[in-house]
């Protein structure tokens, strides 16, 4: 990597870092997301910066950006856009909807009823929409941004399991620290600090990135080792679903990006171990619900005690 591409790398996670405070593991693997061509959701209690890291990535990218609020109301067309007939040429004439974008934030997807959801599913596989029998691509980069609450609170719908596999990552914010927290308190006492942040990234150089990502080496017994965890998660007794071939590809692209982030060109078993969890843990489904009130957290710890048996290769 040049030294020019590492500058803006650390100069955008600096924009993100200067408004949501204390969490740079958040951001780095929200930026380990963006620069894998994939899509993340935040999963937590309300109130800790889910809808405030997901702008601040939005406000930092010079990309269109839009910002959807879902609600048990929410239409498909409402996403995708509507066809309207238009009087003068005695035609239907189609009006996109907000998913034609470069940024979506899907701000608390879990509100949605699951036929609404599923609206997003081609455009995060395929990026295209079909609509009144058509195809239509969608802009590059494109990029979902999904926030939710915990599933047992009222009024929310658990995401289907096609769904949960579409996301590279899944993030989990937590609460600050004391001091961060204070330093919360003392940021917005003039106002909303992300309405501030101006783009420090052109669209063409984060498809640069991107691009660049896919270059990042990885040796064949990586790839094994990396695999050698996917399949072990379709071989336990405890586990009802495991890791399809979509999470696989998931997992080298984010393990790339993230070594790409680091300066380097090539993947070591550190990049693996680290992503492991976030790309893996909520696709892994137990025959045990946990009670935290998060969607198959068992996943996580499943796929924790893979990668600590699995030999790391040398």
């Amino acid at each position: 990597m040049s030294e020019a591409s590492r500058a803006s790398l650390k100069q955008l996670s600096e924009n993100i870092g200067s408004v949501f405070l204390g969490k740079p593991e958040s951001i780095q693997f929200t930026l380990v997301t963006l620069l894998a061509e994939g899509h993340l959701l935040i999963e937590d209690v309300p109130g800790i910066g889910k809808t405030l890291l997901a702008k601040a990535l939005a406000k930092s990218l010079d990309c269109a950006f839009h910002r959807i609020q879902f609600t048990p109301d929410l239409l498909p067309s409402d996403l995708t856009g509507t066809s309207v007939y238009h009087q003068q040429s005695s035609e239907f004439v189609f009006r996109p909807g907000p998913i034609f974008t470069n940024i979506v934030l899907a701000d608390e997807i879990n509100r949605a009823t699951p036929r609404t959801q599923s609206a997003l599913l081609e455009a995060m596989s395929d990026q295209q929409v079909s609509v009144d029998g058509k195809t239509l691509p969608l802009a590059a980069p494109f990029m979902v941004v999904a926030t939710q609450n915990p599933f047992e609170f009222e009024g929310t719908y658990p995401l289907p399991e096609n769904q949960m596999d579409r996301f590279a990552m899944r993030l989990r914010i937590g609460y600050p620290a004391r001091a961060d927290e204070k330093a919360i308190l003392t940021q917005h006492r003039a106002g909303e600090p992300v309405d501030k942040l101006v783009p420090i990234m052109r669209k063409e150089d984060l498809i640069d990135h991107q691009m660049k990502v896919r270059q990042v080496a990885f040796e064949e017994s990586l790839a094994d080792y990396l695999l050698q965890i996917v399949e072990a998660t379709r071989s336990r007794d405890d586990v009802y679903l495991g890791v399809g071939t979509r999470g696989a590809l998931s997992f080298y692209r984010c393990t790339q990006a993230y070594a790409y982030l680091q300066g380097r060109s090539y993947v070591i078993p550190d990049d693996i171990k680290k992503l492991a969890i976030p790309v893996l843990g909520h696709r892994v489904v137990t025959k045990t619900l946990s009670k935290g009130g998060f969607r198959e957290d068992a996943g996580d710890t499943v796929v924790r005690e893979i990668v600590e048996q699995t030999p790391v290769p040398v």
